[in-house]
């Protein structure tokens, strides 16, 4: 029997690789569910490649490749249809995304299935990209399903590019401000402070504790980095641990606007994710275990994979959500419908729909709140330095009057 090389997610949705000797691919694959690993690449051990290095391809790459496949793959044979836009990434000068392709299609012509040719770039291509396109394949669906797999992910990039757009000027105002205040503290304080040296009266106190403040920016600025330095590496440290992680993923969902910005826009990537893998006709527990590493808050994440452990028990989609107690109850509501009515890939993913709109809407209204905060902030800021300065001018004027 020959030997098989495979990589596949556990019910925890933790990646695991290996060998298993099968007398045939279908043979392996069963053998790999029933020890409920699910697999994500599966080929023979003697052809396993070798590490492709650090290349990966940019998700705005990604969504372009994966719009580009499923329309050429839909009237052109799947090798032609990679030869085409390898050919279409090396004269724009994506010398990197066509090496990438052109390892795929290599694979492609070797006879090897399009989800473990994608497999020989696991940098650009996750388990779960893999899983859905060898859903595709073996439902004979693969256009159409690469049609969804390329709205989704374009639809991903036009939230995260909204984000980043919308969070451009806070953050450019907040370096902005942090600056000046920091050079006024630096730099003219001290000077105006040297004024007041030999006047013999004693300062204000708003003065004394800006001076100080002063002093301790212009003269331990470094002792000051190094501090915010290594409460940063603790923090990485802490939060490299599992547990810690959890916790401090379940404190951010208790945020008050934070929390429920996090908890719909994981939900709503879940319900995204879940509903092409349902709709590719896999099982709803192989869907959930392929979904959970795309999952970025660790609490929501071991919920779901209660969940998967429920409905392997036998429970339905709706009452393990139920039990996990994590998901919005719009979105929990919608798949109880969606189950009822035998149509949940569509329900779970109109509610993931609701979820985004919801979700960037109450972002736009905290970035509106955010940026007259800072200048607020900026301001008192700026404000009581002037007011540290004005203080014992008034007070010698005061002196001198009397």
């Amino acid at each position: 029997m020959p030997d098989w090389a495979w990589e596949a997610l556990d019910a925890a949705g933790q990646p695991r690789s290996g060998t298993a000797r099968a007398a045939s691919r279908e043979a392996a694959r069963a053998d790999l569910l029933a020890r409920k690993l699910f697999p994500t690449r599966l080929e023979p051990a003697a052809a396993s490649p070798a590490p492709a290095g650090r290349r990966r391809l940019k998700p705005a790459a990604l969504a372009v490749f994966t719009r580009q496949l499923a329309t050429l793959a839909a009237v052109t044979p799947l090798e032609e249809a990679l030869r085409t836009i390898r050919t279409q990434a090396q004269s724009e000068g994506g010398g990197g995304t066509a090496a990438i392709i052109a390892n795929v299609h290599a694979a492609v012509v070797e006879g090897r299935r399009l989800s473990d040719a994608l497999a020989l770039e696991p940098a650009s291509f996750p388990p779960l990209y893999r899983a859905m396109v060898a859903a595709g394949e073996g439902a004979g669906t693969l256009p159409q399903l690469l049609e969804r797999v390329a709205e989704s992910l374009e639809r991903e990039a036009e939230l995260r590019g909204k984000l980043q757009a919308a969070l451009a000027y806070p953050a450019a105002l907040s370096v902005v401000a942090t600056l000046a205040v920091t050079a006024l503290m630096a730099f003219v304080v001290p000077r105006i402070a040297e004024q007041f040296a030999d006047i013999g009266q004693t300062l204000p106190l708003l003065t004394r504790i800006v001076v100080g403040l002063s002093h301790v920016i212009a003269n331990w600025w470094w002792l000051m980095a190094l501090l915010l330095a290594g409460m940063a590496a603790l923090a990485a440290r802490a939060l490299a641990d599992p547990a810690t992680r959890r916790r401090f993923d379940a404190w951010a969902l208790t945020l008050p606007v934070a929390g429920r910005l996090i908890r719909n826009w994981q939900s709503a990537r879940l319900a995204r994710t879940l509903a092409m893998m349902i709709a590719s006709r896999l099982p709803i527990v192989d869907g959930l275990a392929l979904t959970l590493p795309t999952i970025g808050n660790h609490e929501i994440r071991a919920r779901v994979s209660q969940m998967a452990a429920d409905i392997s028990e036998g429970a339905s989609l709706t009452a393990a959500m139920k039990r996990a107690a994590i998901l919005p109850p719009l979105l929990v509501a919608m798949a109880a419908g969606g189950e009822s009515a035998g149509r949940l890939d569509v329900m779970l993913d109109s509610g993931a729909a609701a979820l985004e709109r919801e979700h960037e809407a109450a972002t736009r209204a905290a970035l509106a709140l955010l940026e007259p905060a800072i200048i607020l902030v900026m301001g008192g800021a700026v404000a009581v330095i002037v007011l540290s300065i004005l203080l014992p001018i008034l007070q010698l004027e005061s002196l001198a009057s009397q």
